[in-house]
C-alpha cells in the first residue's frame, strides 16, 4: 500500500495475466467458494476454463503449450489468488510445481505426453512426496518402486497431498534403492486416470483452506513402465527436490505478501467504517499504530519478495535465501492477519468476514513447503 511503489519484476505483460488472473478469479472461482468449501474441492471445469484464458503453465515453452512467458507470470495468477483470500484452486502445485519437475528433468517423450494437457486444464497435476512417516525429511520416505521387467511396482502411502483427489498425473516420491540413501530415491510419473492398485483416501478435514483438495493416496502394487521415472534415470529423485524447492518456496512467499496485504486492505476499511465509543475504530489511537506497523511490514515483505523474484529471473536465488523468504514470509503472514483480526473484535471470528477464513487459512503456510524450523536450520547451516 505504499503510494508509487511497483514491482519491478511485474512489466506490461504480467499486471495484464493479473488483470485477466483477477477477474477469473472473481467470476470462477470465488463465486462458488461456498460450494468449494462443502465438497473440499474445485470442479474440473475450472481447470478447463483456466487453460482457455492462458492461466495455466503460464511459464512453460509454447512448444509444450504453455504460456511461453517466466514465472513471474505463474506468480501473478498466485498473487492473484492470494490477493482475494482464495485458497481453493490447486494452480499453485499444478503450474508452478509439477509443470515445472517435468520441464526441468523429464524425457522429452514425458515433456510432450503431459505439458500440453496440464497447459489445457485436460490433465491436473499433483506431486505426491509426504507420508504419514515422513513430512519435511524426504530421505525418511517408506514408499517403494521395486523392477520387474520394463515396469516398476510402488507399494506405500502419501497423505496431504495437494489436488490429490482430482489428479490425473501424481509426480510420486518413491525409493527405487533402499540401501543408497538420498541417492536411491526417484520421482516416477503415476498416471492416475486408470491405474489399477492406486486408492485415493479421505479428503482431509483441515482448519484451514476447506475448499482445497487435500487428500491421502495408496499404492498397492501399483505396476507402471520403467520409462516412468522422470527423467528416465533412477535416483536423481533427491537432487531433483532439493534444486526445484526454492521455486517452490518463492510461489509460498508470494502468497505470504499478497495475504499480508489483502489483510492490511481489508482491515484499514473495516475501522474506518466501524464505530465505537463515539468515533470510528481507526481513530482510536492503539488502532493508528497497529496499522501502521502492519504497513510497514507488508512493505517490507513486498520488497524482500520482489528481490527473491528477480534473482529466481536472473538465475540466482540460492536455496538459503528462498528459505529465508519462505519462513520469514509465511512467519509475517500469520502475525500481521492476527493482529488484523484482534482489531475486528468478535467479529473477526466470524467466518462471514474475510479476515477470519484468512486467519484459518494462514496457518498452514508455516509448515508445508519445508516447516519453518527446517528453513532455520537450513539458514543456519549457511552461517
Amino acid at each position: 500500500m505504499t503510494q508509487g511503489y511497483v514491482s519491478a519484476w511485474k512489466d506490461d505483460s504480467v499486471r495484464a495475466v493479473l488483470e485477466v488472473a483477477g477477474k477469473f478469479i472473481e467470476s470462477e472461482v470465488l463465486a462458488h467458494r461456498e460450494k468449494w468449501e462443502r465438497q473440499h474441492f474445485v470442479d474440473r471445469d475450472v481447470w478447463r476454463r483456466a487453460g482457455e484464458l492462458g492461466l495455466l503453465c503460464c511459464s512453460i515453452p509454447e512448444q509444450y503449450g504453455g504460456g511461453g512467458g517466466t514465472i513471474a507470470h505463474d506468480l501473478a495468477v498466485c498473487e492473484a489468488q492470494a490477493a482475494v483470500g482464495e485458497t481453493s484452486w490447486g494452480n499453485l502445485v499444478h503450474s508452478g510445481i509439477v509443470a515445472h519437475y517435468l520441464l526441468a528433468y523429464g524425457t522429452e517423450e514425458q515433456r510432450r505426453t503431459w505439458l500440453p494437457k496440464m497447459a489445457s486444464g485436460e490433465v491436473i497435476g499433483a506431486i505426491a512426496m509426504t507420508e504419514p512417516g515422513a513430512g519435511s525429511d524426504l530421505q525418511g520416505v517408506r514408499t517403494r518402486a521395486v523392477e520387474d521387467g520394463d515396469h516398476l511396482v510402488i507399494d506405500g502411502a502419501k497423505t496431504f497431498i495437494s489436488n490429490g483427489h482430482t489428479a490425473d498425473l501424481v509426480l510420486t516420491v518413491v525409493k527405487t534403492d533402499p540401501d543408497a540413501g538420498h541417492k536411491g530415491i526417484s520421482l516416477v510419473i503415476v498416471d492416475a486416470r486408470d491405474a489399477k492398485g492406486f486408492v485415493r483416501g479421505r479428503i482431509l478435514e483441515k482448519v484451514g483452506q476447506h475448499g482445497a483438495d487435500t487428500s491421502e493416496l495408496f499404492f498397492d502394487g501399483l505396476r507402471v513402465p520403467r520409462a516412468n521415472i522422470l527423467g528416465g534415470v533412477p535416483g536423481k529423485g533427491f537432487g531433483q527436490l532439493m534444486t526445484q524447492l526454492a521455486q517452490e518456496r518463492l510461489l509460498l512467499g508470494t502468497i505470504a505478501v499478497a495475504g499480508i496485504e489483502y489483510a492490511l486492505r481489508e482491515t484499514v476499511s473495516y475501522t474506518k467504517k466501524r464505530h465505537a465509543f463515539g468515533q470510528t475504530l481507526f481513530d482510536f489511537q492503539n488502532t493508528k499504530f497497529e496499522l501502521a506497523e502492519v504497513a510497514s511490514v507488508a512493505h517490507i515483505a513486498r520488497v524482500f519478495l520482489d528481490s527473491c523474484v528477480e534473482r529466481h529471473l536472473a538465475g540466482e536465488l540460492d536455496a538459503t535465501t528462498a528459505a529465508m523468504a519462505k519462513w520469514w514470509l509465511t512467519e509475517q503472514q500469520v502475525q500481521t492477519i492476527d493482529r488484523c483480526l484482534q482489531l475486528y473484535g468478535g467479529y473477526g471470528y466470524m467466518r462471514e468476514y474475510p479476515i477470519g477464513r484468512m486467519y484459518q487459512d494462514a496457518r498452514v503456510q508455516k509448515i508445508y513447503g519445508g516447516a519453518n524450523e527446517v528453513m532455520k536450520d537450513l539458514v543456519a547451516r549457511s552461517l
